[in-house]
C-alpha cells in the first residue's frame, strides 16, 4: 500500500513538473473544434502557443476571455496562437453562443479530463500552458493570466 501511494505521488510530481518551468516537448494532442474538424497541436509548430483550459461555467475563465481575445488580435502577427480547450461538461449549443457573443478569435477545441491531465493534474480552471516556438512546454499559469504576468512570461517569447 505504501509503495503504491509513493509511486502515485512520484507520478503526480512528474506530471506536475511538466507544467512547471522544466522544458519538455509538448505531448501530441488532437481534439475536435466546434465544427467537428480534428485540430492537432502540431498544426501550430513554430508559434508560441497558449493552451487555455477553461469552461463557460467557470466565472474566472469567462472574466479573462476578453483579454485573451485582445492578446490574440494584438500578437497574432508576432507568432502568438491562443487555443481554448473546453473542460467538461460542455453544452455545444451554449458554447457556440458564448464564442459568438464574446467574438473569440482563436480556435476553441472540445477538451476532456484526460487531455488536461497531459499538462496539469489539478482540477483548477482556468489553466494556461505556455508552449514555445520549439514545441517545449515552458510554463503553466494556474488561474487567470494578468497583464503583468503576460508581459513578463509570454511577451518575451514574441519578437
Amino acid at each position: 500500500m505504501k509503495i503504491s501511494i509513493a509511486l502515485a505521488f512520484i507520478f503526480a510530481l512528474t506530471i506536475f513538473s511538466i507544467g512547471q518551468e522544466n522544458q519538455k516537448k509538448a505531448p501530441a494532442l488532437a481534439l475536435k473544434d466546434l465544427n467537428g474538424r480534428l485540430v492537432k497541436l502540431s498544426d501550430f509548430n513554430g508559434k508560441v502557443v497558449l493552451l487555455n483550459f477553461w469552461a463557460t461555467w467557470c466565472a474566472p475563465c469567462v472574466a479573462e476571455t476578453p483579454r485573451l481575445v485582445e492578446w490574440q488580435a494584438k500578437y497574432k502577427d508576432k507568432g502568438l496562437q491562443m487555443i481554448g480547450i473546453t473542460y467538461p461538461p460542455t453544452n455545444l449549443t451554449s458554447l457556440r453562443n458564448f464564442v459568438r457573443r464574446k467574438k473569440i478569435n482563436y480556435p476553441i477545441l472540445l477538451g476532456s479530463k484526460p487531455a488536461k491531465l497531459l499538462f496539469d493534474t489539478s482540477g483548477d480552471l482556468p489553466v494556461t500552458v505556455i508552449i514555445d516556438r520549439n514545441g517545449d512546454v515552458i510554463g503553466l499559469i494556474d488561474g487567470v493570466i494578468f497583464p503583468d504576468e503576460f508581459e513578463s512570461r509570454i511577451r518575451p517569447l514574441l519578437p
